[in-house]
């Protein structure tokens, strides 16, 4: 009987023991992505239309007012990955230049966490471009370039470009990004619903050209869309895409989202992945799942996002969008 219950022990000793390195074999990166409304510098740029950021512009953006901004959104991404550390990858949305990313990345709040970036250079009107923000530590970046919306050729005005990138994680998985910052509905009509639809027929071919050529490439597509899951531009994408936000009418009826407007949230900002990305977090027992980031400084009192302009008005704030993440395991 003592015998029995002895091996009993050692089995279940054994078993936790493996169970527990099972555990520990695995880690885990943050990916993340952010719409941070107008991020200007305050020199003026001859071939955009950026005048309105500037000291003497209708904003009034100050060097101040722009180097608070920076060490603000410094803090933001320290604390954004809670348990789970800074992000790994954090695509960046609304960003004017290079210029402005040195001096987040070197000069700003930021400098120590050793980040690297590459970044678009769009022929949209305003300037502002996406971001793909990395820690070479975690993420080796292998190749990377932009795609242009063809939209000139189709009698629209430039949008934003859309940057792939591809790198690994510690584990040798090879990860696929694709950034985007879709067209606005500004104006709205049917030119503006073409143009969109135009930049997800852009979008959908660099997926559909990836998984041409490896259906298990694990793949991520994030960004700004300008759009809520429902809407018809994500009929194009999704299959073969997954949504990782949640879907489900009972969960949309609280207030969720990255984004507020006119006294309602909605989720602009999305993070979409490939079949075999998803069977992979499964297979490490972990579904794909992302979140919007509600850290109390990026919120008013009434719980919404502490914009940096009401209008022409300077409110001093982060953004006007919540930022998104999900956690990646290997």
């Amino acid at each position: 009987m003592f015998r029995r219950y002895t091996l009993a022990f050692l089995f279940l000793l054994v078993a936790c023991i493996f169970a527990v390195m099972g555990v520990q074999a695995q880690r885990r990166v943050v990916i993340a992505e952010w719409n941070v409304e107008n991020l200007f510098d305050t020199i003026d740029d001859e071939r955009t239309a950026d005048e309105a950021f500037l000291p003497q512009g209708e904003y009034h953006w100050t060097s101040g007012r722009y180097w608070r901004k920076l060490n603000a959104m410094a803090g933001v991404l320290s604390a954004l990955g809670g348990d789970a550390g800074m992000p790994a990858v954090l695509g960046l949305c609304e960003v004017e230049n290079d210029s402005v990313m040195r001096d987040l990345t070197r000069r700003s709040a930021l400098r120590t966490a050793g980040y690297e970036f590459v970044m678009t250079k769009s022929a949209d009107h305003r300037g502002v471009d996406v971001v793909f923000l990395y820690n070479p530590n975690v993420f080796r970046l292998v190749s990377w370039h932009p795609v242009r919306v063809p939209s000139l050729q189709h009698g629209y005005s430039p949008t934003r470009d859309i940057l792939y990138a591809k790198g690994l994680v510690p584990s040798f998985d090879t990860l696929h990004f694709v950034l985007c910052h879709l067209p606005s509905k500004s104006g709205g009509g049917r030119s503006a619903t073409r143009h969109r639809r135009l930049a997800v027929q852009t979008l959908r071919s660099i997926v559909d050209s990836l998984m041409n050529v490896d259906s298990n490439a694990k793949l991520l597509v994030m960004g700004d869309f300008n759009a809520s899951y429902d809407e018809q531009i994500f009929r194009q994408l999704c299959p073969p895409l997954q949504e990782t936000l949640p879907t489900s009418r009972q969960a949309l009826m609280r207030p969720v989202g990255t984004y507020y407007y006119q006294r309602q949230w909605s989720y602009l900002d999305h993070i979409l992945v490939s079949p075999a990305l998803a069977d992979w977090q499964r297979s490490l027992q972990h579904p794909c799942a992302s979140a919007e980031v509600r850290l109390p400084m990026l919120l008013t009192r009434e719980g919404t996002p502490n914009r940096t302009y009401k209008g022409p008005f300077y409110n001093g704030g982060i953004s006007d969008h919540l930022p998104l993440k999900m956690e990646l395991w290997y």
